[in-house]
């Protein structure tokens, strides 16, 4: 039997016998983004559906099924048929932050789903109120080490990128941080404005207006690079804390079992469609995104790297299972 299988494979490449793929998509295919309308990922893979929807000749229409943190549409989809008609749109937090947060996880992000492209990546910054008496990263510690615990931040959440970079700041740094949660950034960002928090780590798309009306400073960006849009604010490793690499990405999967060659064409288009200049005006200049569309092998390196990074971090900050 598994001669006659190889020999079948081998007959779909030949001349003459090209793959089901080829006729890819023939019809509508649903985007399923795990979150409610208007966020950042919703926005993104508007974007990047009305390109797709453009260049491969079937409408890509995106669905909102928001929920648990991201799991409900994030296990719809794996749990969908591997047909290419059902894709997932997803950040960070469902893929490799909720396996090491929840008890119970309704898919595995590995085995359950395969890597189209990714999409977008963006980073933080840490920034206080324009009126703190702190004026550095130094005496922010300083100040932490002196009074444990009095120093609060908030976040979007338990899990979400602020309240983790919060708890490696508090790591790396041997200081006791008090983190608030919030239902959302909106709060969060408020808050910090109105000088009830001491510092927050900030999505930069948010950050920047304020900083630049002067309403907030900044004193460090949590990715591995300075950011464009913060181009003179160092990063947290620049600032010694050695191996402080916190960043969100955006990205595309489909069910595990797709066919590589509706992968293929997926990757193709999107790669393409991420290159047009009204693309990376939308979401590079005026988004504050990086523009990321690798292969979907460069997707899986970087799903199964944060996996681990997010597993041994929330371990060594002791933070709750959900």
């Amino acid at each position: 039997m598994k001669t006659l299988a190889t020999l079948a494979m081998l007959a779909l490449a030949l001349p003459g016998h090209a793959p089901a793929a080829d006729k890819y998509p023939s019809r509508p295919v649903r985007v399923i983004v795990p979150y409610v309308a208007g966020g950042a990922a919703d926005i993104t893979t508007r974007v990047v559906a009305q390109k797709l929807s453009d260049r491969l000749g079937a409408s890509f229409v995106v669905e909102n099924k928001p929920g648990a943190n991201g799991m409900i549409g994030t296990d719809f989809v794996a749990k969908a048929k591997p047909d290419g008609y059902t894709l997932l749109a997803d950040a960070s937090g469902p893929l490799v932050v909720n396996p090491s947060l929840y008890e119970k996880v309704p898919y595995d992000p590995v085995k359950d789903l395969i890597p189209v492209s990714q999409l977008t990546s963006y980073q933080y910054a840490l920034v206080v109120p324009a009126a703190s008496p702190l004026h550095s990263l130094d005496d922010l510690v300083r100040a932490a080490r002196a009074q444990p615990g009095k120093l609060s931040y908030g976040s979007a959440g338990i899990g979400a990128g602020g309240h983790l970079a919060g708890e490696l700041l508090a790591l790396i740094s041997k200081t006791e941080l008090t983190h608030v949660p919030y239902k959302g950034n909106a709060q969060a960002l408020a808050d910090i404005l109105g000088g009830q928090l001491s510092f927050t780590f900030d999505t930069i798309v948010t950050a920047v207006p304020h900083i630049r009306a002067g309403k907030l400073r900044a004193f460090a960006v949590s990715g591995p690079a300075r950011s464009p849009a913060l181009p003179d604010v160092p990063t947290m490793e620049e600032l010694g804390y050695k191996g402080f690499h916190i960043t969100q990405f955006q990205g595309m999967l489909a069910p595990a079992g797709t066919d590589p060659a509706i992968v293929k064409t997926l990757n193709d288009a999107v790669g393409a469609a991420m290159r047009e200049p009204d693309v990376v005006k939308r979401l590079a200049d005026e988004g504050g995104y990086e523009i990321v569309a690798g292969s979907p092998a460069d997707f899986a390196r970087l799903i199964a790297t944060e996996l681990d990074m997010y597993r041994r971090l929330i371990h060594d900050a002791n933070i709750r299972m959900q």
